[in-house]
Order: C-alpha cells, then structure tokens, then sequence
C-alpha cells in the first residue's frame, strides 16, 4: 500500500477520527474515508477496531476480519490471575474501554460490544465472548488469552515469539503440579519464578471491581497489551519483508561446508533485519544448520557478521587483520566490514572458519 491507499468505515462505524493502531502509526481521517500511511501493514490492518472494506493501491479490494466496536469489558470477580489479566490488557490495546469484574448477564453475553473474558462458560468468538472451563478436560492447555489472541489473528506468531505462552496456558488449565512436571522441574522452582511484580499487578486487578482509562492499573495493563500486540505485529512484518529478500549460502566443501543466512541492503531498509533473519531462520527450521548471519550494518554501509546461536564454527577475531574489517570482537562472536561485494563477503566468511 502506498500514500494513497483509503478505506471506507462501514455504516455501523462512528464518525471518522484519528485512530492510532499497533504500528504507532495513524489513520487519519478524510471526508467519510481513512488515509492509511505507508507504514501500515495489511496484518496491522486486520486488528483495526471497526468494521472495514479496504481498497489497495494494486486496485485488489479485501475484506478482513470484523471485529465489532466493543464497549465494555467483563470479566469474573475474586482472585485474578493471569490470563484474564493479560487477556484484558491486549483487549483494551484496541479497544480502551472500562474493565468490570463481576459475572456477565445474559444479556451481555448475547452483546458483541461487550467482550466477556474468562467467565460465562461461553467460547462464541463472533459474539466476543472467551471462556474456556467449559473445554474438555484432556483439550490442549487454552486459556482466555490464548482465545482473544486467535480472535486477533495472531495466536500462532505469538506463541512462536513469546515462549511464555505455553506455559502461561498450562499454569492456568492444569495447575501449578502438572506445569512442573511439563517444564521438568520440581513445583517449588515454580514458586521462585515469581516476583513483587506478579503478585502487585494481580493483587491491583482483584482488589477493585472496576478499572477505567486514566486510573494507573488500566493504564499499565494497556502498556502491557500494546507492548505484546506491537511485537508480535511488528516481528511478523519484519520477517516478512526479510523472507522476500534472504539467502541461505553454502559454502565450502565436504565436512569444511557452512550455511550462512544473508538478507541484503534494501530501499527502504529493513527494521532490526537481523533479528528478523534470526527468527525466520528458527521457522525454516535451519537453526541445526546455519552457523551465522549476515546483514546490513545499521552504522554503516557495510554489513554485520554474527555467529548463529553463538556457534563455535565461526571466530569472527580471525579477520581482524583483514583491510575492510574495521570491528571483529576479542570473542569472535561477531565482526563488522565495510565491505558490500558478496563474493568478498563470503571469503571472509571462510577465512573465519575456527
């Protein structure tokens, strides 16, 4: 999408007016359409908090996901914990509305504007509501975040990027003694995971049957939600302008032979490739191979060499004589060169070789 890309709200939608979605970019109103800057992904796009038609720039029009206005929140009263605690806090990243902790009525229940989160033994995803006790009890390990996140479209990135997840849903499905036993540690060790920070913010969620915007728990728990929605939006965007792009070299002979990842210099450049490339060399599933990456230097016109998964194949120190090496660590973990000719890029490569 380009400068010029619009959309139209549809009837149902308010009025038109700056809305700020998780590239921390704004949409900005014009007439009765939005203007979508540049920056704006068609995955950001998908979390936009109204019914939309969008209209690209390549003349392909595309529908996506309708998620309808929400208004107010619910969730169950008591001691809170934290999956409802997070799932509250990605909600109001989008939709920053008040918190109510009591049980749902039916009415709200049969209310898409009012998202029901972890109570109402309901899972009805069109009608925002996102319990789970009522799942099977031999079911995979889900909890009321792992059920807002699918609603969001980006449950199976956030469950490859942020490794807390899976236990996060295990802790709350099948308790303290099983989640021990699936990490294959002893139950006391889970206690010593925990700090002040857990046990303040949970305490502070429970302690009051209402949370709204300006009050500082509401606005730590939007922090945290539009922290966790942005890096998983932004990674995912980032490793799909890098698999456009990356290479896999092989290089040397026989039992010498390497694999490096390589993503290039592009227009516009790419934000954090490297870690980018690090992550889509994990979903290639090449981390047994790959042994280092190479990418745009961000100080410079050359480019980084770093070992991969800190392997000891590569001693990056072993280029510190050679003339467009400006920086090779004591370590050898890493190196930078001005150099931006591929065919010399791999020789350095090889002449790294420990």
């Amino acid at each position: 999408m380009g400068a010029g890309s619009y959309f139209r709200a549809s009837k149902e939608a308010a009025s038109p007016k700056a809305i700020t979605i998780h590239t921390r970019t704004k949409i900005r109103p014009n007439d009765n359409s939005y203007r979508i800057s540049p920056k704006v992904t068609r995955r950001s796009l998908a979390l936009f908090p109204v019914p939309v038609h969008f209209q690209f720039d390549n003349g392909i029009s595309q529908v996506q996901r309708r998620l309808p206005m929400i208004q107010s929140i619910v969730t169950h009263p008591g001691g809170s914990h934290k999956d409802e605690f997070l799932a509250c806090a990605v909600l109001i990243s989008s939709f920053p509305v008040s918190i109510f902790r009591r049980d749902p009525t039916e009415d709200e229940l049969a209310d898409p504007q009012v998202a029901v989160v972890d109570v109402g033994h309901r899972h009805e995803p069109e009608l925002n509501n996102f319990d789970h006790h009522q799942f099977p009890r031999d079911m995979d390990p889900t909890c009321s975040l792992s059920l807002v996140l699918q609603k969001m479209g980006i449950y199976e990135d956030t469950k490859e990027f942020c490794s807390w997840l899976e236990t996060a849903e295990w802790f709350d499905c099948r308790g303290p003694n099983d989640t021990a036993e699936w990490l294959g540690v002893d139950r006391e060790s889970m206690a010593k995971l925990n700090s002040p920070l857990d046990v303040t913010l949970m305490q502070a969620f429970a302690k009051q049957t209402e949370h709204h915007s300006g009050e500082p728990i509401w606005e730590v728990m939007k922090m945290i939600g539009s922290d966790l929605v942005s890096y998983v939006t932004h990674l995912r965007s980032r490793m799909d302008e890098v698999a456009q792009v990356e290479q896999v070299w092989g290089l040397g002979e026989g039992e010498d032979a390497i694999k490096v990842a390589f993503v290039p210099r592009t227009d516009p450049p790419i934000d954090n490739a490297s870690g980018a490339l690090a992550w889509r060399i994990k979903e290639l599933e090449l981390e047994e191979e790959v042994v280092a990456t190479v990418y745009p230097d961000s100080r410079g016109e050359g480019y980084g060499m770093r070992r991969f998964d800190d392997s000891p194949v590569l001693d990056f120190s072993l280029l510190a004589d050679e003339p467009e090496v400006h920086f090779a660590h004591a370590r050898g973990f890493i190196a930078k060169t001005s150099c931006t000719q591929i065919e010399r890029l791999k020789e350095l490569l090889l002449l790294a070789r420990a």
